[in-house]
């Protein structure tokens, strides 16, 4: 008879069919690109967090294979127990095939607290007590089992990290992490646990796969890896535009007229929606570009030559790496730049890749960006945000380069602006406006502007985030080959740009 684990019993808590999927179907979920980051920015947050208070011992043990013995590592934990050991990290228990293991399990007087740590951080800008509640069925379930074990568990805690943390100089454990008292939350969710564990081994002790229709649970309190194979599942087709494909809609309405029976566009005739999602909308029936030269004009002349064509790509930690870094903050550390002098000028082409040894990228960056953009000069960005939020937090860490960065970012314009106005639209965008969807809808016949074509290593956002802080990691050849991904990634980024710009001078009859 097949038992739970703590993944198990949330995603059972999630939706009964994520849990038989789980068991039964693991083959098709959708891995996200950024998973496999995600995973290994938690693994570092965990093993951080065991040292939270002190010393503390690991139940960790080995089969010959490699696989973790769960058995041995529940002995020790016991034994460790009964020795009065005061933290006991990966704290295991198993009873009539359920298992968890506690991330951190602390003596508290007669009795035991739980510490579950999550690579989240807090505190929140909005809704935290519902961003909360998400972590209470994990806990409630090990605080089941623990006491199913004889095991009396006085306390429930949630281990997060602080947002508001600024790493200055040795990073700081306690600084770094944020504990929050969850107890009424968890016991709220203790109390559905006994039936809940019912239906579950109900579930995963089947072999016919449950029969459920979509709803908000697909999506909440996580997005479910199983989603596009239940979509297949309902009659929604992948090749064709559906209700959920529509720019900006939610989720939530999105279901509302999928339950209408309302799924593909044709089905929407009716359907009172904003402007530009009606355009999307005609323009995949008509299979007309929607075109408004006046508009893109307007926005072409706001551009001055020199242009400058400028993309950052960043690394995320969870974990600060250097002074000034905040929980989750974005290090930049490569930029890309076409650059066309005047309306005769070739093209130059300069970049930035800071150097695969673990120093702080930021300081030469900024550096070698004030010496390759002038004050003063038009700059385009897509999506300019993301930049501009970059560059001024450059500012803010080097006052000395202040006045040349900041005057970049207030000279940037925004390559996105005639696309969210709607001045321009193809079908094949699908809905979206980012420079991935757009530019295979504009170029879709050649190879050099496919992202597909480039390394395997690099071939989008996600990859470089995770490679450039590996490169230190590998031999030289590898590493040497690696760079170069980064590199060639990060230009085809810029030379986008400028074949979306060519594109819009074009259509708007200017070249």
């Amino acid at each position: 008879m097949k038992g739970l684990s703590k993944s198990r019993y949330t995603a059972f808590c999630q939706c009964p069919k994520n849990l038989w999927l789980k068991v039964f179907k693991p083959e098709e979920a959708t891995i996200d690109a950024g998973v496999e980051a995600r995973f290994e920015q938690g693994n570092m947050v965990g093993d951080l967090a065991m040292g939270l208070f002190g010393e503390y011992k690991e139940a960790h043990a080995e089969k010959p294979d490699g696989s973790l013995d769960l058995a041995a590592m529940v002995v020790q934990t016991q034994q460790w127990m009964q020795e009065g050991v005061e933290n006991i990290c990966e704290a295991s228990f198993a009873l009539e095939g359920h298992y968890c293991a506690v991330d951190i399990l602390r003596k508290n007087g007669d009795g035991w607290d739980i510490y579950e740590v999550k690579s989240s951080s807090f505190p929140e800008e909005d809704g935290q007590e519902a961003k909360l509640e998400k972590y209470a069925p994990d806990i409630a379930y090990q605080k089941w089992l623990l006491t199913q074990c004889g095991v009396k568990v006085k306390g429930t805690y949630l281990v997060c990290l602080n947002s508001n943390y600024v790493r200055q100089g040795e990073l700081d454990l306690q600084k770094l992490f944020a504990v929050i008292d969850l107890k009424e939350m968890v016991e709220n969710e203790y109390l559905k646990v006994p039936n809940s564990v019912k239906l579950a081994l109900k579930v995963i002790n089947n072999e016919t796969e449950p029969e459920l229709d979509l709803s908000e649970h697909c999506a909440k309190p996580y997005k479910c890896a199983f989603l596009d194979y239940c979509k297949r599942q309902h009659g929604i087709p992948e090749d064709k535009p559906t209700v959920f494909d529509l720019y900006r809609m939610s989720f939530k309405k999105a279901l509302d007229y999928y339950h209408n029976g309302q799924i593909l566009f044709d089905d929407l005739a009716s359907v009172k929606l904003n402007d530009k999602q009606q355009m999307q909308i005609e323009a995949t029936q008509t299979g007309r570009e929607y075109i408004n030269p006046k508009g893109i004009k307007e926005f072409l002349d706001k551009l001055t030559y020199p242009l400058y064509f400028l993309d950052f790509e960043t690394m995320q930690d969870a974990v600060p790496q250097y002074d000034g870094a905040k929980v989750y903050g974005q290090i930049t550390f490569q930029y890309s730049l076409h650059i066309k002098e005047s309306e005769t000028a070739k093209y130059e082409h300069r970049e930035f890749l800071a150097p695969s040894n673990g120093s702080d990228p930021r300081r030469p960056l900024a550096e070698q960006l004030c010496k390759d953009i002038p004050k003063n000069v038009c700059t385009l960005a897509y999506n300019k945000m993301f930049e501009c939020g970059r560059i001024r937090e450059l500012a803010a860490l080097y006052p000395d380069l202040a006045p040349h960065l900041l005057n970049i970012a207030d000279h940037i314009v925004d390559l996105i602006d005639p696309f969210r106005a709607g001045d321009y639209y193809v079908s094949a965008m699908g809905g979206s406006f980012s420079i991935k969807s757009v530019l295979p809808a504009l170029f879709p016949d050649e190879p050099s502007l496919n992202y597909h074509n480039l390394d395997e290593r690099c071939q989008n956002g996600g990859n470089a985030m995770t490679l450039f802080p590996a490169i230190q990691f590998m031999e030289p050849e590898e590493a040497k080959a690696s760079r170069e991904a980064l590199l060639r990634y990060c230009e085809l980024d810029t030379w986008a740009m400028v074949k979306v710009w060519e594109k819009l001078k074009e259509k708007a009859g200017v070249i």
